[in-house]
């Protein structure tokens, strides 16, 4: 490391990779280059070199080690903020793009006006840690389709059929259906299917503990009708700390679900939503509102804001009033986390009879 001077306040810009972060420091006067260092991605290389520095201003950008990076950082008395890369087109288009020159960015940028950065918020440590429990479901649920799938293409191939059936009872319901042609190819996927279903099992089981014993909120949204604990507890987790929110109305945003705008002068091109956020979330929140405004769904305010879309009719009406349901279930759902309250299907309707 080059030396600096111990007592400087100095901003910092560091560009991380997965073997090492390239370290950029600019003083707070003049903004020329106090130091640089090159230091490897381990929580003991960065707490030895962050330890050694005054309390700063570090800029860095979302990423797979950006989490904990932010965390270790902001430990040691550090103002740590974490840049949208998403935002910074100054970084990812530049064509002379290196490690170095991104950390300078990083820093220049954060020195002048770290809201340029469009920071984000990076949810608990504990809340991570259980988030994990509902992607790795997700993961076996994915891979056991692809394997349901393949089994009902590869006995097409020999004039057969396997019997329409619940992916859960799949393993059982396929037994003497497989032509004898393709049963020694078969029969290890069957055997691996009931093996996924069983962890899935297990999976569900440690979402209900989770529902029931640590996030007990999220009780209060599933009187929605069309909420699971699955999508209850993915919204929890994601959101985190519902009171960083102002209005209810920004999680719909922040979720990605919102129409993108580009309005210049008089010209206001009509976009699609700019699906920033979560993904798993959005695509849960949309499968609800498919529930809502289907066959099994019960008269509500949803129910009722989605069908007045479909029946303006348009170009994929059906899709659009699912993703405009699933804007509305998500704010709804931030209302009833922070007011704490029952959930009354016809609020608005009442709301506008009086």
């Amino acid at each position: 490391m080059q030396k600096f001077n111990t007592v400087e306040r100095v901003t910092v810009g560091m560009d991380i990779s997965d073997r090492s972060c390239h370290v950029v420091a600019l003083g707070k006067e003049d903004g020329e280059v106090v130091w640089e260092n090159q230091v490897a991605t381990r929580g003991a290389a960065l707490q030895k070199c962050f330890s050694q520095i005054p309390s700063s201003r570090i800029a860095l950008e979302a990423g797979p080690h950006s989490g904990w990076i932010s965390r270790l950082l902001s430990s040691l008395g550090h103002e740590v903020w974490v840049a949208n890369a998403r935002k910074l087109r100054l970084i990812y288009e530049n064509k002379r793009k290196n490690d170095r020159v991104d950390a300078m960015y990083l820093a220049r940028i954060g020195r002048v006006d770290p809201l340029l950065l469009s920071p984000i918020e990076h949810r608990s440590e504990q809340a991570q840690s259980d988030l994990g429990v509902l992607q790795a479901r997700e993961s076996l649920v994915r891979c056991r389709s692809r394997l349901i799938n393949l089994c009902r293409s590869q006995v097409k191939i020999y004039g057969s059929r396997l019997p329409a059936c619940s992916t859960a009872s799949f393993h059982h319901q396929v037994q003497g259906h497989l032509p004898g042609q393709c049963q020694s190819a078969l029969e290890p996927i069957i055997d691996e299917i009931a093996g996924l279903t069983e962890k899935i099992r297990v999976f569900d089981r440690q979402v209900l503990r989770l529902c029931n014993e640590k996030y007990p909120q999220t009780a209060r949204l599933q009187q929605i009708r069309g909420v699971g604990q699955i999508t209850a507890l993915a919204f929890v987790l994601v959101i985190d700390d519902p009171l960083r929110f102002a209005r209810s109305r920004d999680v719909g945003a922040y979720l990605g679900m919102c129409p993108g705008q580009r309005q210049s002068g008089d010209r206001d091109q009509q976009l699609r939503i700019t699906k920033e956020g979560n993904r798993y979330v959005r695509s849960l929140l949309v499968q609800c509102a498919h529930y809502i405004l289907g066959h099994f769904g019960e008269d509500c305010d949803l129910r009722r804001k989605g069908e007045s879309l479909i029946s303006r009719g348009g170009s994929g009406a059906r899709k659009k009033a699912a993703v405009a349901v699933a804007r509305k279930l998500a704010v709804l759902m931030h209302r009833l986390w922070v007011a704490d309250t029952l959930y009354d299907p016809f609020y608005q309707s009442h709301r506008q009879a009086a």
